[in-house]
């Protein structure tokens, strides 16, 4: 624990010096007692239950003195807290290569599976939108809260040939910012965005205009992330770090992970053959890149431990906050309690 005002902890000095205060007025009231006929007849008349009682209200506000003082040094430490993420975008791979049975049923039927399983156990206020990719990206659905929607996505999955990882990357941003004129053309991905009519996307253009925009530090934009899943590497479509650095520069953090052996594997596609292997190294510099982290899933199960992993990181988060308002509360009460037990056996406040 840390102070951001630890000066005012000199102030504790203070409680040893009411401690000593305490004690003096006791030997005064046992001295005032000594005037009584029979000292014997006061203490029978008190009790060993008495005698302890009359100790317990001033140790109690003493209790809270301390808490009001710790209060006020503005206390910091380290403590779990509901995630600001409201929103994730699933960047999932459909290439040929996920039809590969290595990962029974099939890789993408695992994926699926495994994708579904992660949306269900997120807290309903995160919204989540599902992007498809393979030679080119498509959103599958708008980020939503409604967990039925993004089922029937997952659900309707396509395989197709190719694999544009970066293409996926920047329609997940695009999806996130709808606004921000993300064009993928623009680097070479033959394909742009567009949700909406022309004239309102050339409207939006002009109010936010991508010349316009300033970078921000890599990692520092809260309210959303991509979880990007692919079982191999790039082979058309704009360049995965490139497409990592836009999202740098706008603070999303792109999760990755690779999904598959990493090995490689010989499959069939509508009568192709082709060797597909997973590109760990583009991987891990997509997800440190923005910031983010990078995870090998080899089976179906390791997928499902890794979205299990990724929904705990994304909707809790450990952060150094300031617990001033919690010691004030436990000095509110232990004065409360202090007061209440001195008024219900003495009747009087200490």
């Amino acid at each position: 624990m840390t102070f951001l005002w630890p000066e005012f902890l000199w102030l504790l000095l203070a409680v040893p010096l009411l401690v000593g205060l305490y004690v003096l007025l006791l030997r005064r009231k046992k001295k005032l007692s000594l005037r009584y006929a029979s000292l014997a007849m006061v203490r029978e008349a008190m009790g060993p239950g008495q005698r302890v009682r009359r100790h317990i209200p001033p140790l109690l506000f003493l209790l809270a003195l301390v808490a009001m003082l710790l209060a006020g040094s503005r206390p910091m430490a380290v403590i779990t807290l509901p995630s600001q993420q409201q929103t994730i975008v699933l960047a999932m791979d459909v290439s040929g290569s996920m039809r590969a049975s290595d990962i029974a049923p099939n890789r993408l039927a695992a994926s699926q599976e495994a994708a579904k399983k992660f949306i269900a156990e997120l807290p309903r206020n995160v919204r989540v939108g599902i992007v498809a990719f393979a030679g080119s990206a498509q959103i599958a659905q708008l980020p939503t809260h409604n967990h039925d929607d993004l089922v029937a996505a997952i659900d309707s999955f396509q395989l197709q040939r190719g694999t544009a990882t970066g293409n996926g990357i920047m329609l997940s941003l695009a999806a996130l910012f709808p606004n921000a004129g993300i064009d993928i053309a623009e680097l070479g991905g033959r394909q742009a965005f567009n949700p909406k009519p022309l004239g309102e996307r050339e409207q939006n253009a002009r109010d936010d205009p991508q010349r316009d925009f300033t970078p921000v530090a890599p990692g520092s934009y809260t309210s959303a992330a991509i979880i990007m899943l692919t079982d191999g590497q790039r082979t058309t479509g704009v360049d995965p770090l490139e497409a990592a650095k836009m999202a740098a520069d706008r603070g999303v953090r792109v999760y990755t992970v690779g999904f598959g052996t990493l090995d490689g594997e010989t499959i069939g596609f509508e009568g192709w053959s082709m060797r597909v292997r997973l590109d760990e190294e583009t991987l891990k510099a997509v997800a440190n890149k923005t910031n983010a982290e990078y995870f090998h899933a080899g089976t179906a199960t390791d997928l499902k431990k890794v979205y299990e992993t990724l929904s705990s990181r994304l909707t809790v988060e450990k952060k150094e906050t300031e617990i001033s308002s919690l010691f004030a509360l436990a000095a509110a009460l232990l004065a409360l309690l202090s007061a209440g037990l001195s008024l219900l056996w003495f009747n009087r406040i200490l």
